[in-house]
């Protein structure tokens, strides 16, 4: 399922001497199964514009067409359901979305609310639990005595349950420390592999959008300012620099080995690309000799 903004503005407080433009002109396409990155400093309208991937907020101008629903200003919001059982969001620190007395019952709150019965929705629960590594001896638990990293699985896990094609997170790596970072990571991947999910990030760590994104949006001031691949967008450091966004790490080390006499041809931005390049330019061992 495409989803497609056409010529979008949107305003806070639209129509009163209070309004503020946080999205003018987006024009972009979240192609199905794909794995995009939204990157942008802090104010440049990313979380706007991802309230708009399942009509939380509608254009206050033009057209954002989630699938085969064309959502515009005049839509009425008891017609989204289907399109928010569609497109299912996890907040920056989604342990926020956590509130029911054990994990299974908050992983069951969604289907139920659609009017899946207990039974069913408890099954589907477990499901979602076991999909995103939930061990089952934790869902009889409080979800607020896990750790921080499982209560992000139990907040995906609540999301996936509405069986959505479309699965958006806001920084669902903030706070974590490296490994749990990277097993959150590994667990989108394989939900994009296995679940064929359309995945949409926002973030702020530039080696997640080196290592794990096929299309990257980069947002400033409500603004669109460019798409592409994840080279694309890292090939133009002073660019980037402009727009205050960081270089992958492999990527900055790459430049600092340069100023050593290494070369690379393209600058690497992931680590298994740093390696393979320097593979044939480091020294190699003398060999024994017996």
């Amino acid at each position: 399922m495409d989803i497609t903004f056409q010529h979008v503005n949107y305003w806070y407080q639209a129509g009163t001497p209070f309004a503020v433009q946080a999205l003018t002109d987006i024009d972009l396409t979240i192609a199905s199964d794909t794995f995009t990155a939204v990157i942008g400093q802090t104010g440049s309208g990313k979380s706007t514009m991802i309230q708009h991937l399942d009509a939380l907020l509608k254009p206050t101008e033009g057209t954002v067409a989630i699938g085969d629903r064309l959502i515009d200003h005049t839509t009425k919001n008891k017609h989204l359901k289907p399109v928010r059982k569609k497109v299912g969001i996890v907040f920056q620190f989604p342990e926020n979305q956590l509130f029911e007395e054990t994990v299974i019952k908050d992983i069951a709150f969604g289907p139920q609310n659609f009017g899946v019965s207990e039974t069913d929705a408890t099954k589907l629960a477990r499901e979602k639990a076991e999909l995103v590594g939930l061990d089952a001896a934790l869902l009889e638990r409080s979800p607020f005595d896990l750790s921080g990293g499982q209560m992000r699985r139990v907040a995906i896990a609540g999301v996936l349950a509405l069986e959505p094609e479309v699965l958006v997170l806001d920084e669902p790596t903030a706070g974590l420390d490296p490994r749990g970072r990277l097993e959150i990571m590994s667990l989108l991947t394989k939900l994009r592999t296995e679940q064929h999910l359309t995945i949409v990030l926002i973030t702020h760590q530039m080696d997640d959008v080196a290592n794990y994104a096929d299309h990257v949006i980069v947002m400033a001031h409500g603004q669109v300012v460019k798409q592409g691949t994840p080279r694309a967008i890292f090939s133009d450091p002073e660019w980037l620099a402009n727009y205050q966004l960081e270089m992958p790490s492999a990527t900055r080390f790459a430049q600092r080995l340069v100023e050593r006499g290494f070369s690379f041809d393209p600058l690497p931005l992931t680590e298994a690309e740093l390696a393979d390049q320097l593979m044939g330019q480091l020294p190699k061992e003398a060999t024994p000799h017996g």
